[in-house]
């Protein structure tokens, strides 16, 4: 097993009995403790707690574990102890390993860096680990999420100007209903977006609270009790993520509240992406037998057996991702409700949904904008084709002719083959100019 020599007994233990499955523990939860045990390390040196040459030495291998030097040295997977203690300790004894290493030339063992007694010193796996994923959440979110939902946005907002000229046939129950703006759809998604941000940013607040300093119940026993508040501004100054010691470390250990409410608001993302995706996967269906009044971009072939067949790839691309989140929700869900008293037994299983929930819908929104809405262009020709046969296009006519009438003047126009314009017209109902201008107020 690769890096046995650096990750202790404890590790081994873990890795030896938990059924293999193939799912390992999320690294941005690893690196997170990582960074949690650096400042920590660093903090109580201050404190005189620990040796300056130990504080050093851990400080040290944390930085290397967050730099990603030993990730082949975590071999525990999600589904472990629900508190996550195989994978804290696999921390505590990669950094009191790779500490013993620095101090001594030789790796492992326990002297003169015991990953207990130093590495894990105030700290527990019950207020650890649930600070750690509140941490690589965020971290990401910042990093990633937010970035792409931005440029998705600016996508689908310059769409929305571009087509605001753009006249289609609105569409209810998949049925044709008035005409309306092309942007004005846009404009819609758009919004969805921005909402969803919104709902991130609001998740967020709550995410911010670390229950870090609660140790086993939530109490602070055996720890320093001004060390993990300096562990959390620290965290806070390094990263630019305003994160703060829990109002109360009961609540912030005995339940994993804020997780579930930062998968619903990604679950919302996705429901909002799916619903994007799948109006442009209708309106260019087609081109030619279909809707057609948007070409998506052609990024590949869309058949082994078809030739010249062009699939709208990266919508199906989101909304399967956008499945799987939902998924996810379900999944976090379901975890946090196994918390019992004190704690919430089923982090793992929730720090890797969370965790992949918020990767999935960062790429497939980065693709969709990049692949799909940005390259984007309106069928003019079939889109005013489409409004001028339209018969919903008669409801213009009942304020003038009350709703009745235009209802029998639809159905003339759908026996006879004429459009709801021209019978109009050779009626003498509206001038050309009248509905023309009656298009233009849309």
């Amino acid at each position: 097993m690769p890096g046995s020599a650096l990750y202790g007994a404890q590790t081994q233990r873990a890795v030896d009995h938990y059924p293999r499955m193939g799912i390992l523990f999320p690294l941005p939860v690893i690196r997170a403790m990582a960074a949690i045990k650096r400042h920590m390390a660093a903090v109580h040196g201050d404190l005189g707690l620990l040796s300056p040459e130990v504080s050093r030495a851990v400080m040290t291998a944390a930085r290397e574990v967050e730099e990603g030097r030993w990730d082949g040295d975590f071999p525990v997977e999600v589904f472990q102890t629900g508190s996550g203690t195989g994978s804290h300790m696999n921390v505590n004894e990669v950094l009191a390993g790779r500490a013993n290493e620095i101090l001594t030339g030789a790796r492992g063992g326990k002297r003169p860096v015991h990953p207990n007694d130093h590495v894990n010193m105030g700290q527990s796996t019950n207020d650890v680990v649930p600070s750690a994923l509140h941490a690589a959440t965020l971290i990401f979110w910042e990093k990633e999420l937010f970035p792409a939902l931005a440029r998705l946005l600016s996508a689908l907002s310059g769409k929305a100007a571009e087509f605001s000229g753009v006249l289609r046939v609105g569409r209810t129950h998949f049925m044709d209903a008035v005409p309306m703006r092309l942007g004005d759809a846009f404009k819609g998604y758009a919004r969805q977006v921005s909402l969803g941000m919104e709902r991130l940013a609001s998740a967020r607040a709550r995410l911010l609270e670390l229950p870090l300093g609660g140790t086993a119940v939530g109490n602070g026993l055996n720890t320093h009790p001004g060390a993990a508040a300096r562990v959390i501004s620290l965290l806070a100054s390094e990263t630019g993520i305003p994160f703060t010691p829990a109002a109360n470390r009961f609540e912030a250990q005995g339940a994993r509240d804020a997780a579930v409410e930062a998968s619903g608001a990604l679950k919302t993302v996705a429901a909002s992406l799916w619903k994007m995706a799948q109006d442009l996967r209708f309106l260019s269906s087609g081109p030619d037998c279909g809707i057609g009044e948007i070409r998506v971009p052609a990024l590949l072939p869309g058949s082994s057996f078809m030739p010249g067949k062009v699939n709208p790839v990266i919508c199906e691309v989101l909304v399967q991702a956008a499945a799987q989140v939902i998924g996810n929700d379900a999944a976090i869900t379901t975890a946090a409700l196994s918390g019992g008293l004190e704690l919430c037994a089923a982090i793992p299983v929730i720090a890797r949904n969370l965790l992949e929930s918020s990767l999935l819908l960062a790429r497939a929104a980065q693709a969709f904008s990049e692949k799909c809405v940005e390259g984007l262009s309106a069928d003019m020709a079939r889109t005013a084709g489409n409004v001028e046969k339209s018969l919903a296009t008669v409801t213009l006519l009942a304020p003038i002719i009350g709703y009745d009438r235009a209802a029998a003047l639809a159905k003339e126009a759908h026996a006879s083959g004429r459009t709801v314009k021209s019978l109009a017209l050779s009626r003498g109902l509206v001038t050309e100019e009248d509905w023309n201008a009656m298009l233009a107020k849309i």
